[in-house]
């Protein structure tokens, strides 16, 4: 395996995908944030939908069409970028199919990176946990950023998930050329497969240093750019539980993870471990599309 760097850097495009509801706050602070950092443009992007919005549901209730839907949705998506201190461009679309708008405007803007808060129930939870989230994650070419948390400051702890294939040392690149100059802890859950036999402690501490091996391999086949700073941590454990322990208990800010790959960690939308993973994960998620999908 052997995987080269991308000629660009950070994102020069940011799209923020935001339901101008106050859940996406904390999506459209960060999308902020990272384009005041990289001296990136922004787009905000809303999807029309009534449902989501109070002003907008307000005035739907009142029997107002859809151009003074526009006109609601486009007044608050103003008044909500107003404190942003970077070039932002506003785009509302009529389509009902968030994904697609999303893609689409992504491609238009030729963004690096989309941005987007996650819910459990209403419009994007629905958008961006089980059958959508699976669906952007296979289909959009670009790196797709899910936001949980409030910004306090820059990403300054982040962790690569990794399961040593080529999708894995896309995202590792990834979020190289994304925060230059940050340590990255390149993070690896394995199952003995004897556990809970007689000699499993053997067998355990046999296959933890076997995975260390070959996350050392990994990483050795890895063109990381000169200077990166890199700790590896190998677990054992279901990567949902144990990459959740480590993320609670070493205050991580960022789980960077490549959405495709060869075990249940990187299948991410084949569904279950994705959903649990957004779920549990007390950080926000960066997802790195495996190059193919730009094919």
């Amino acid at each position: 395996m052997s995987v080269h760097p991308s000629a660009d850097a950070m994102p020069r495009h940011l799209l923020l995908a935001t339901d101008l509801s106050a859940r996406c706050d904390r999506a459209l602070d960060r999308a902020a944030q990272l384009a005041e950092e990289w001296r990136a443009e922004l787009t905000a992007l809303n999807v029309l939908d009534p449902t989501a919005s109070p002003d907008q549901a307000i005035a739907w209730a009142g029997g107002a069409g859809d151009e003074q839907l526009l006109q609601v949705a486009w007044r608050q998506l103003a008044r909500d970028l107003k404190a942003v201190k970077v070039p932002v461009r506003l785009c509302i679309s009529r389509s009902g199919d968030a994904a697609a708008a999303i893609r689409r405007t992504a491609a238009d803007r030729q963004s690096g990176l989309i941005i987007t808060g996650v819910s459990r129930s209403e419009t994007l939870g629905r958008f961006l946990v089980g059958s959508t989230v699976e669906t952007l994650a296979r289909s959009l070419p670009e790196p797709l950023l899910v936001v949980h948390n409030r910004v306090h400051e820059p990403y300054r702890r982040i962790v690569v998930a990794t399961d040593f294939s080529d999708s894995s040392s896309h995202a590792l690149l990834a979020a190289a050329r994304f925060f230059p100059g940050r340590e990255l802890i390149v993070y690896h859950a394995h199952a003995s497969p004897m556990a809970g036999l007689a000699g499993a402690s053997v067998s355990s501490r046999l296959s933890a240093s076997i995975k260390e091996n070959e996350c050392a391999a990994f990483l050795a086949a890895t063109a990381i750019p000169e200077g990166t700073k890199l700790r590896t941590v190998v677990e054992h454990g279901a990567i949902e539980s144990t990459l959740t322990r480590y993320v609670r208990e070493h205050e991580i800010d960022l789980v960077v993870m490549g959405s495709h790959g060869r075990s249940g960690i990187m299948s991410l939308l084949l569904g279950s471990t994705a959903a649990r993973l957004l779920d549990w994960l007390p950080c926000d998620m960066l997802l790195v599309p495996d190059p193919r999908a730009r094919q």
